[in-house]
């Protein structure tokens, strides 16, 4: 039998290699559009590949499938996971090397152009058919390494219904003057996303000022809420409110204030200063602005600087990963609308979604 998978991602590899181990006798082709495998993977965790996190509800077969491929892991104090090198290459080349010693071709330079019924695959580079095809090419984010967005054509073209595509994981603009001048500072804040003045979102932790706005791991997981608004036809009013001193209430930051004349012990010069001349020299007002100092979020920095796509796929479509509409057709990774935070969470998906397909391929088979 054969399988043909398209995409050369995390989730398509991890599909191709568990599938051989399972169905040594499938005969599975990789079909990627760009020059080499795994180019995505080789840009993830500031190019040391955060491959999963412990919290993740796939970190056992994940880690159970790297053990079985005698990748070597560490593990932060967040619990992310990265390979014990350090560097993602090493991630795909243990991939991509035992795609070669299990015999699975891995073709490249190749765009998929359609799928129809009969699993008949047209690309730029000739006709392919396959008993079994799997759609694991990623979503619309940074398409310069892969992800362009053809793989929701794909399963469109078959029937399923693609939910609302936004960038996630992303930056976020502002048109406030004040990160440009706090640019390169981080503060440990809780951040809430307001619409038209209304709580949408929060979370705690670090923030990073930059010339164009918002960027570390809160503002970034906090991305989908100000995607979601701005793709409408009209989008509320957007603000980010930060809670600049968590630990302390208005009323202590003020007996603070007035002990020591300013917040800058605590803030730093720069931002302690920017609130003074908000605040107009109030104390009362600098300890509110401090609990709540709000920015313009005018949008996000799109597509091209998302770590990955919200939408995608509907699952309500899918029987496990395989589709209830175009039989033989599976679907696995960022293509489906599944999305969870920073930290290694979606490539846990990505790796697990891969394996499962092929589990359920291979359970297939045998009946």
């Amino acid at each position: 039998m054969t399988t043909i998978i398209i995409g050369a991602g995390a989730s398509g590899l991890a599909c191709a290699i568990k599938l051989k181990l399972t169905c040594p006798n499938e005969d599975i082709t990789i079909i990627e559009r760009l020059s080499q495998a795994g180019k995505k993977l080789l840009a993830t965790g500031n190019g040391r590949c955060n491959l999963a996190n412990t919290s993740s509800p796939y970190y056992s077969e994940v880690k159970d499938f790297f053990d079985t491929l005698g990748l070597a892991m560490r593990i932060d104090s967040e619990g992310r996971v990265y390979p014990y090198s350090n560097q993602a290459a090493t991630v795909v080349e243990i991939l991509t090397d035992k795609c070669r010693r299990l015999g699975i071709e891995i073709i490249t330079d190749c765009r998929v152009t359609g799928i129809d019924r009969d699993l008949c695959i047209e690309t730029d580079c000739g006709i392919f058919m396959a008993d079994t095809v799997v759609i694991a090419c990623g979503g619309k984010a940074q398409s310069a390494l892969g992800s362009d967005g053809s793989g929701y054509t794909l399963l469109k073209g078959l029937g399923h219904t693609i939910t609302p595509l936004t960038p996630s994981l992303v930056q976020l603009t502002s048109k406030s003057k004040y990160p440009r001048v706090l640019k390169g500072n981080r503060v440990k804040c809780n951040m809430s996303i307001l619409l038209d003045g209304e709580k949408a979102g929060e979370e705690y932790g670090e923030v990073l000022f930059t010339d164009y706005g918002l960027s570390g791991i809160v503002a970034m997981n906090l991305s989908h809420i100000v995607s979601s608004n701005f793709a409408k036809k009209e989008p509320k009013k957007c603000h980010a409110a930060l809670d600049l001193v968590c630990e302390m209430t208005e009323d202590e930051l003020t007996d603070y204030i007035k002990r020591f004349g300013s917040l800058k012990g605590i803030l730093g010069s720069t931002l302690a200063e920017i609130i003074m001349k908000q605040a107009d020299g109030s104390v009362p007002m600098r300890a509110a602005i401090a609990k709540n100092w709000k920015l313009i979020i005018t949008g996000t920095k799109g597509f091209e600087f998302a770590q990955i796509t919200s939408g995608g796929a509907s699952l309500d479509e899918f029987d496990g990963l395989e589709s209830k509409l175009a039989s033989g057709v599976y679907a696995c990774g960022e293509v489906l609308d599944r999305q969870f935070q920073c930290g290694g969470f979606n490539l846990s998906f990505a790796w697990y979604s891969g394996i499962k397909a092929a589990e359920q391929i291979c359970e297939k088979r045998n009946q």
